[in-house]
């Protein structure tokens, strides 16, 4: 049962997301160019297709530009291959029936393939949103070519605004990251006396992974025009987990320089080339970063990910087909929300559901509100849908429920550039399909368990315990900073792997002493292997 706890949890508003406006400005900018240039042209029906290609504007904007640039190369293309196979299966048959099929599995794969490549925000969602939307839109063979050219279209408009950034400030992305290491060092210095500080340990060793991840990635170019700098703050910020792994004293200069560093790299003013000890620069050169599990490791027989591809497939196919049983006219809304349902673990699943269906219910009577504006003519309509979507991505980091408030009435909207609607029927097939996808969502949670979320958490032990046990005998130099990088690693593995398992149903008893062990263990050594370092 869910206590009152889980459900303010569930409910709760947090602070604004960092770097918000980034995927906010690029999906405006880039739908609002496609959908004034199909008005301009007297096509704006053919919004659909151009969105399909044009929402991949939203993805890739922590990356370095050139992992940028792959990354959305591959999004954008899986969108295309997504939509392409739709859009046949729209021309082949009309059976509702069959065409929710295609839309689950795609739902499915699409979910298994952005969570086993980690794409990040906004993950499958929009794809499957928009495949599906493809798939109910009635096709002729004839017309296939065409469409797809727009969703080309559209997903090449959305990498160049994407990649547009690279011109004024090339490694802004590998700035930020930094930034955000320093920052998490600052908080962890300010942590008061007798206040735990494991989560603030183990956002920081995750910041500093993700900021090494992110200069490896860069271009070969950034070591020719910012030198070694960000790596040297890298190091200085790590230092901070040398003291003990207890409550930390706190201390305001030290949180203070380090968040006045922190600005400095956001506000992309020059960079300051700190000290280190000879060990620390040492280790500086000889730094590899840690090796992230290939593709492949997610897709093996045996991988946790499989499972939650499951759920999708049942899910979204047992609710489209629920919502025709009821007869509504829209059942891919129903897939879409059984889709957006299925997160890591059956906790954060059930807490999905209700956001969703929480902030469908208002955003219908933000549509209701807004519907005599849209009809009031087409450049009003596209307004208005750039707002929405706006207004989703200003959001959608500070909670779900609150940006679905914002998604409903764009997905409303979208439906009335290829015409006016009933609105009625809109908001009626819409709110049942979202109760449909909702429970049936969390049906499947129950019904397809997922109890290798247990058996990666018993594997993360394992390499945490080897971790902490290889780094109590690494020797100095470069063989303390091997051991050192593949501690955090463990780490953060085993932090995520205790999390996922720790919120789902129906798997096996967890040994969550153990794990804290573990944890306060693989803490110390870290900290004893950096206070080596400084030392030397």
């Amino acid at each position: 049962m869910a206590t009152t706890a889980q459900f303010r949890q569930a409910l709760r508003v947090g602070p604004p997301g960092d770097g918000w406006h980034k995927p906010a400005l690029s999906a405006v900018v880039t739908l609002g160019t496609l959908n004034l240039t199909l008005l301009a042209l007297g096509r704006l029906d053919l919004a659909l297709y151009t969105s399909a290609g044009g929402l991949g504007a939203l993805y890739g904007h922590g990356l370095p530009y050139r992992a940028r640039a792959r990354t959305l190369a591959g999004v954008l293309l899986g969108t295309v291959l997504s939509t392409a196979a739709a859009l046949t299966a729209s021309a082949l048959t009309r059976d509702a029936v069959v065409l929710v099929a295609v839309a689950a599995a795609l739902a499915a794969l699409h979910k298994l393939l952005c969570d086993a490549a980690r794409v990040g925000p906004p993950g499958a969602l929009i794809i499957t949103f928009t495949s599906a939307s493809c798939a109910f839109v009635p096709q002729r063979p004839a017309d296939l070519p065409p469409h797809l050219a727009l969703t080309v279209l559209g997903a090449a408009l959305a990498w160049l605004v994407c990649m547009a950034p690279a011109l004024p400030r090339p490694y802004g992305p590998e700035r930020i990251a930094t930034a955000r290491a320093l920052e998490a060092a600052a908080r962890l210095l300010r942590t008061g006396p007798g206040t735990p500080d494991a989560a603030a340990r183990t956002a920081l060793v995750g910041a500093v992974a993700a900021a090494r991840h992110s200069l490896a990635l860069s271009s070969p170019n950034r070591r020719r025009d910012l030198g070694d700098a960000p790596e040297r703050l890298l190091v200085h910020a790590e230092a901070t987990l040398a003291a003990p792994a207890d409550p930390v004293a706190t201390d305001p200069a030290a949180a203070e320089r380090y968040a006045a560093w922190a600005r400095d790299l956001r506000r992309g003013r020059p960079l300051p080339l700190l000290d280190l000890t000879g060990a620390e620069a040492a280790e500086l050169r000889a730094h590899r970063p840690g090796r992230r599990p290939p593709l492949r490791d997610a897709l093996r027989p045996g991988s946790a990910l499989l499972p939650i591809a499951l759920r999708v497939a049942v899910g979204c196919a047992a609710a489209g087909w629920l919502s025709l049983a009821l007869g509504v006219g829209r059942p891919y809304w129903a897939v879409v929300t059984a889709a957006s349902v299925f997160q890591a673990n059956s906790t954060l699943s059930w807490q999905r559901a209700l956001q969703r269906v929480l902030g469908n219910l208002l955003g219908l009577a933000v549509f209701t509100a807004v519907l005599p504006l849209a009809h009031s003519g087409p450049v009003a309509l596209i307004a208005l849908g750039l707002v929405c979507q706006f207004g989703a991505e200003a959001t959608i980091a500070r909670s779900y429920w609150l940006a679905t408030v914002f998604v409903t009435p764009m997905a409303l909207l979208m439906t009335e550039f290829a015409g006016l609607q009933p609105a009625r029927a809109l908001v009626a097939d819409r709110w049942l399909d979202t109760c449909v996808g909702a429970l049936t969502g969390l049906a499947a949670c129950l019904l397809v368990t997922n109890r290798r979320t247990a058996t990666r958490l018993s594997h993360a032990l394992a390499g945490a315990e080897n971790a902490t046990d290889a780094a109590r005998t690494a020797g100095p130099g470069p063989e303390a900073a091997a051991a050192r990088t593949g501690l955090a690693t463990a780490l953060l593995e085993l932090r995520e792997a205790a999390d996922t398992a720790t919120g789902e149903w129906r798997r096996p008893a967890l040994p969550h002493q153990r794990t804290a062990d573990t944890e306060r263990h693989a803490h110390h050594q870290l900290a004893a292997l950096l206070a080596r370092r400084g030392d030397v």
